[in-house]
């Protein structure tokens, strides 16, 4: 039975890609929503959202950066995952998903360099106070 499913390019798939191509060739090109209903739409970020990740990581110094950074990091990474080396944090960052900038910052930390804590680990990426 799974020699008979294979994962590859079969007449089927191709003209399924055709017909998805033509549903997104409108909003590709409008770069805007252009369907009638719009429950079909993704919300727009409230107010009150939770600040999502991004940008580079470190660098700024802030008392604020250094907060948000530790706060992200406790999100992913819990007190047994130390003490661990750069090396080995960056890879469980990656296996549990953490944001990409997140992970890339710990990467470029010394990886011989050994951290007892979150809170040691965010210092570093904020700056090294």
């Amino acid at each position: 039975m799974e020699a008979d499913m294979q994962r590859g390019s079969d007449r089927l798939s191709v003209h399924r890609d055709d017909e998805m191509k033509h549903e997104l060739k409108d909003l590709l090109r409008s770069r805007h929503p252009t369907r009638v209903e719009e429950w079909h739409d993704p919300e727009p970020a409230a107010d009150d959202d939770p600040e999502v990740w991004s940008g580079p990581v470190g660098g700024l110094g802030s008392p604020a950066s250094l907060e948000r950074t530790r706060a992200e990091l406790a999100r992913t990474l819990s007190r047994g995952c130390f003490p661990a080396t750069a090396r080995d944090l960056a890879r469980m960052l990656r296996r549990r998903n953490a944001p990409g900038t997140l992970a890339d910052g710990v990467a470029r930390l010394p990886h011989s360099a050994r951290y007892e804590n979150v809170q040691q680990l965010a210092e570093a990426l904020a700056g090294g106070r």
